[in-house]
């Protein structure tokens, strides 16, 4: 995903190929070019301008230590702040409680459902008992797809077709859930637009009836920049715990990873 922003931000360096010091000119050059580079990756703008700024902080008027250029003085720089941007530490999945409730929201089209589907089996390697819950009552085939996948990786799904009130389902899975031993309940939710009230207000009020341990908010990698805003609706409504990044294996340019962490301050937890 982040091949061609590596290769771009690479480039940039060349400003300093030579120099015996970093100094305000051959940084303003490389920062142009790092600048260039996110933005192409289609990071949001104001996250591209805040990253640069705080390197040029740290970079200008820095001595080469020992035997560095400056050009590796630099790359660590640059290395550094895009590891506090991404996060230092991977953020584990919290499966401690018994059960364990996780909650799948996000956009339509995301790629929730397929997620669920990988989540259960991540789980089941671990030793875990998943039980996977079919809550999407609009998508005609949502049901159907997730009981599919449920057969094909040999793990329990809870179904209730009649059923038309989402909050309910979630709620009656827990209870089956407890009497048939699951220690891990995935509870995949319709997806939704972030401006759609009726259906922001469904997850909110799924996620106050069943107090779930993990909200994993599910995002398209190839939206970019509008990503942020979705990712940050999202939030304002359920707090989530951990973002998933899905169809890495698309036309992606790694914007949405850069950006959502930056702006929710939420750790990506999968990217599948």
């Amino acid at each position: 995903m982040f091949n061609a922003l590596s290769e771009k931000l690479e480039s940039a360096f060349k400003h300093l190929k030579g120099q015996s010091r970093i100094n305000e000119l051959n940084v303003a050059n490389t920062l142009k070019d790092i600048r260039k580079a996110l933005l192409d990756a289609d990071v949001n703008f104001k996250i591209a301008k805040e990253f640069t700024d705080s390197i040029k902080e740290k970079a200008v008027g820095e001595k080469v230590i020992n035997a560095i250029s400056p050009g590796q003085l630099m790359v660590k720089i640059v290395q550094d702040e895009l590891t506090a941007l991404m996060g230092s530490e991977a953020s584990l999945l919290d499966t401690s409680k018994n059960p364990t409730i996780i909650l799948v929201a996000g956009l339509q089209g995301s790629g929730k459902t397929t997620f669920s589907g990988k989540l259960a089996t991540y789980l089941k390697a671990q030793k875990k008992s998943p039980l996977l819950v079919a809550a999407d009552i609009y998508r005609p085939a949502a049901m159907d797809q997730l009981t599919v996948l449920a057969e094909q990786i040999g793990v329990d799904i809870f179904v209730e077709r009649d059923n038309k009130d989402a909050v309910s389902i979630a709620q009656n899975a827990i209870a089956y859930a407890k009497q048939n031993n699951k220690n891990v309940i995935i509870i995949d939710t319709a997806g939704r637009l972030a401006v759609d009230e009726m259906m922001m207000n469904e997850v909110a009020n799924i996620k106050s009836a069943i107090q779930p341990q993990e909200i994993l908010f599910v995002v398209d990698s190839m939206t970019g920049q509008d990503a942020v805003n979705t990712a940050k609706t999202f939030n304002d409504r359920l707090d989530f715990t951990g973002v998933v990044l899905t169809k890495l294996d698309g036309d992606t340019r790694g914007g949405a990873a850069l950006s959502i962490k930056y702006t929710v301050n939420k750790p990506i937890k999968f990217m599948s």
